[in-house]
């Protein structure tokens, strides 16, 4: 509604051409009941037949033309609702948080953009097309007919079937709107399969598991087939038994409007105006059945669309949030106690940490111990509690969300690349970047000899997910794009997991000259990847259980120098044998 109100005068022109063309229209018969008479009566001349010819002619030329503009600006202001609604869902899921997407796949979330808008413009657009067409076509015809001198008992008695109609309606109506919820719900999780094993493909071939896919598939196809027709059953009956009365009052025209015209009740030109009205009605009344079949379909569909745009993201800035300024700021974590929703146990415990301007704090532990927690946690991907991390002695949720990201650069283990070129992949935060600067970031991440060796170097077009790339240089190609970010903070989280130790020696030196005077957060599992930090943190079950240098948690000994112990010398044991922390 706020979109028709928008546009309310276009909607107002076209219903206008499309009110009067159905105007012109309803002179038809009349005009050829008149004709009927004179031609009875032997009055007709060649110069009446050529008037009634050239009278009959404008009725069909005025009505192309008004009809036909009325309706091509009522088509395209519903195109236009489509293009207006889509860009407002993907502008509604960019405010979404990371907890919304984990609950609902990519699948369910484009049938939303497909199906659920296509199906709410199509009511929209026949909607008010049909609508005003069979509205003004039946109120035109049954003022022509009194005007036409027709009797109204006459007329009374040849659309009494019609009265049927409301009753149809209100019956139909709630069960076809029902039944095509289902059927969305079903298209959704089908979508969503459908997304789920193209994205796997690789992974079933590999196992050859093709026919249990297919199965699987074939199993949301058949729910979706029963579940439409299930609908299928209850709108043709809805649609045929609107024609079906339309047809009813036809008949009942023949046979008494003939029996009155036989005893000279009525003229013969008003007996075939009067059963071409009634022949007129009768698409009218089945416009008016797949309008209101197409609006009960589309109402579900449109409930669902309200549904996801009142969806809030979890993440909210507060009124008076502030910008963030990195001027020597340090980071800072106090009492930081985190559980994810509808979890039993807490995923970090009183983390107090201090990271100051321009240091590098290294992060280890094993999976699940709650590393990339910490990091979402500073990124507000999900809210901390309140006063427990600080940048600058601001807590970060007074802080603006987009000064917070803009000032942080994030490159995780899985780096996401997108279907474009590997330039536009690494230049993704800075879009104005030269190509040198996109190469000096090539060359820091140690991935620009492997992308000069493609034919067309950085314009290399990369498959869907970067799949054209190897996962070493996905995840060197992410972290050049981290990079070129220059941001005051980055954070790489196990971000070269893929690379070889050479390789990630390199890595590290360069960012290491990159990044002098800048803060940097590295998380790993290798101990290579942290020895230059000037703090580590050795994090299990969410909490810190050691942190100094690299050499004063080897004297320590621990967990550190358990894992030290396994990737350096091959093997570590305690006093009974038992093998530590592998």
């Amino acid at each position: 509604m706020d979109y028709i109100r928008s546009k309310w005068i276009v909607y107002l022109i076209s219903v206008l051409f499309i009110a009067t063309a159905n105007v012109v229209q309803s002179f038809y018969p009349r005009l050829l009941g008149q004709f009927t008479d004179k031609l009875q009566a032997g009055g007709l001349t060649p110069s009446l037949i050529v008037d009634y010819s050239l009278l009959l002619l404008a009725v069909g030329v005025a009505y192309g033309v008004l009809g036909g503009s009325g309706q091509y600006v009522v088509m395209r202001l519903g195109r236009r609702f489509e293009f207006y609604t889509r860009k407002r869902l993907f502008a509604h899921f960019t405010t979404l948080s990371e907890r919304f997407y984990s609950r609902n796949g990519v699948g369910k979330l484009l049938s939303y953009v497909m199906n659920d808008v296509t199906a709410v413009r199509e009511s929209i657009s026949m909607g008010i097309n049909q609508t005003t067409n069979a509205t003004i076509l039946i109120l035109s015809a049954l003022a022509m007919m009194v005007l036409g001198s027709i009797p109204l008992y006459l007329i009374a008695v040849c659309i009494l079937p019609l009265v049927w109609i409301p009753w149809i309606v209100t019956r139909f109506g709630p069960v076809i709107r029902k039944r095509s919820l289902t059927v969305q719900e079903s298209l959704s999780k089908m979508t969503e399969a459908a997304e789920e094993q193209f994205g796997g493909i690789r992974v079933t071939k590999k196992f050859a598991a093709e026919p249990t896919m297919i199965r699987r598939f074939g199993a949301a196809v058949d729910r979706i087939r029963d579940n439409q027709l299930k609908l299928v059953r209850v709108s043709s009956l809805f649609q045929a038994l609107i024609p079906f009365l339309g047809a009813l009052s036809l008949v009942v025209t023949l046979v008494f409007g003939g029996y009155l015209t036989i005893h000279h009740r009525i003229s013969l030109g008003n007996f075939v105006a009067l059963t071409l009205y009634i022949r007129m009605m009768v698409t009218p009344l089945q416009q008016i059945g797949n309008v209101i079949n197409t609006m009960q379909r589309s109402r579900a569909s449109l409930e669902r669309i309200n549904d996801l745009l009142a969806v809030q993201g979890d993440i909210r800035e507060s009124e008076s949030a502030r910008p963030l300024r990195m001027d020597c700021a340090a980071i800072e974590i106090d009492g930081l106690t985190f559980s994810y929703p509808d979890a039993d146990r807490a995923a970090l415990r009183d983390i107090r940490l201090r990271v100051e301007p321009g240091k590098t704090l290294g992060i280890l532990g094993k999976t699940g111990s709650g590393k990339t927690t910490l990091v979402k946690l500073l990124l507000r991907i999900y809210d901390p509690p309140a006063g427990t991390i600080r940048i600058g002695g601001v807590d970060i949720r007074d802080l603006t969300l987009q000064s917070l990201r803009d000032q942080i650069a994030y490159v995780p283990q899985e780096g996401f690349l997108f279907s474009t070129t590997i330039r536009d992949n690494i230049a993704f935060y800075r879009r104005d970047s030269a190509l040198d600067q996109v190469e000096e970031a090539a060359r820091q991440a140690q991935i620009y000899r492997s992308i000069a060796e493609f034919p067309d170097g950085f314009e290399t077009k990369l498959g869907e997910r970067g799949i054209t790339l190897s996962g070493g240089q996905r995840q060197r190609t992410s972290l050049a794009r981290g990079l070129i970010k220059r941001s005051p903070i980055l954070i790489l989280d196990d971000s070269v997991s893929a690379v070889d130790a050479v390789t990630e020696k390199r890595i590290i030196d360069a960012i290491r000259k990159e990044r002098a005077n800048k803060t940097t957060i590295v998380i790993a599992h290798r101990i290579s990847a942290l020895k230059h930090a000037d703090e580590i943190v050795v994090l299990d079950e969410g909490a810190v259980v050691q942190r100094g240098t690299h050499e004063q948690l080897l004297r320590e000994g621990g967990l550190y120098a358990a894992l030290h112990a396994i990737q350096e010398e091959g093997g570590y044991e305690d006093e009974g044998g038992q093998p530590q922390w592998v």
